[in-house]
């Protein structure tokens, strides 16, 4: 087998696009879940608002693409408030159920062919990170090369430029706010609420702005993920997306600051080398093709990586970071 090929490959991964989007997204999780207790199963949503609000803005209206980004940050903040209002006084698992089907609105709303003048419909939109990758100051330097196992593009190397620093950003914001009295009021509403509301504070405005929070930032994986791909399509934002952003919080550790950045790192290398020694095996006669064949491995790499997850839950489920505590929520 070619192991150069599947350590290059799976050292990629390591930082990534695709997991700085996951990251961020699970950042915005864990500010969701891991610190203030709320069930936000559509995350994915935030991330569907963000990529298409800089995609509709300069691709269907020729708008500026900053203007797109003012509009993709507006429309999560928009979102968390519908999402919020109606929910966040009552139970957990109500916003849970509110959250994941207002994330299957969302995607068959942008995907629907009714639309498609200014969503594109099942077929997605492109043309809008033109102004993006004209700021890029790596252009014509050739990209970066690391021992020749680790090889990105200039265009590559902006993103990660990009979306690294997002996800610096965004862990020193929630390094700084959990680390005030802001941060201690919502860590003491995930363990009782009932006992901070007889405290005299507000639950449902600090609920809120913890939606919100969790939603901008979510909002900035959904602009790495567009301006990456210079595409957006709407079944790219399904539930499993967010199902995948929970797997990496609770593997990095719930209520961390950097659990949900490793836990991404993790999450999308195991997958990688998993697929590529699968490949390889296949291709080098070392698997049988009766029992495996190319097309089939990508499905063998999520039941193996899921497995190996399952067994970490059972004897370690507060994550590799992670306190057992922080996963154990009240949800009356």
């Amino acid at each position: 087998m070619n192991w150069h090929s599947i350590f290059s490959v799976t050292l990629e991964a390591i930082i990534g696009s695709t997991t700085i989007a996951y990251a961020l997204a699970a950042i915005g999780l864990n500010v969701h879940f891991g610190y203030t207790g709320l069930l936000n199963f559509g995350q994915s949503a935030f991330l569907g608002v963000g990529a298409y609000g800089i995609a509709i803005t300069v691709s269907t209206f020729n708008l500026p693409f900053f203007l797109g980004i003012g509009i993709g940050l507006g429309a999560a903040i928009v979102l968390a408030l519908l999402l919020g209002i109606p929910t966040l006084r009552l139970r957990a698992d109500y916003l849970a159920i509110v959250t994941i089907a207002a994330a299957e609105i969302i995607r068959l709303f942008y995907r629907s062919t009714d639309l498609r003048k200014w969503t594109g419909a099942s077929d997605g939109l492109q043309g809008f990170s033109t102004d993006f990758y004209n700021a890029n100051p790596f252009k014509g330097s050739g990209g970066i090369d690391i021992g020749g196992l680790i090889t990105f593009s200039d265009r590559e190397t902006w993103v990660l430029v990009v979306g690294w620093g997002l996800i610096l950003l965004s862990c020193l914001v929630v390094w700084l706010l959990m680390k005030s009295p802001w941060g201690r009021v919502l860590k003491a509403i995930r363990e009782d609420e009932d006992a901070v509301r007889s405290l005299g504070k507000n639950v449902f405005s600090y609920k809120m702005q913890s939606l919100v929070l969790g939603g901008i930032i979510g909002c900035l994986g959904g602009f790495v993920f567009a301006l990456d791909r210079a595409a957006v399509q709407p079944d790219t934002f399904g539930t499993e997306f967010t199902f995948f952003a929970y797997t990496i919080v609770i593997l990095g550790g719930a209520a961390r600051v950097f659990g949900p950045v490793i836990g991404a790192a993790i999450f999308w290398v195991l997958l990688v080398f998993v697929d590529s020694v699968i490949s390889e095996a296949i291709n080098h006669k070392d698997v049988p093709s009766w029992l495996i064949t190319t097309s089939q491995a990508g499905s063998v790499r999520y039941i193996l990586v899921g497995i190996g997850l399952i067994l970490m839950l059972i004897y370690r489920p507060q994550g590799i970071f992670g306190d057992k505590r922080e996963v154990m929520l009240d949800v009356r």
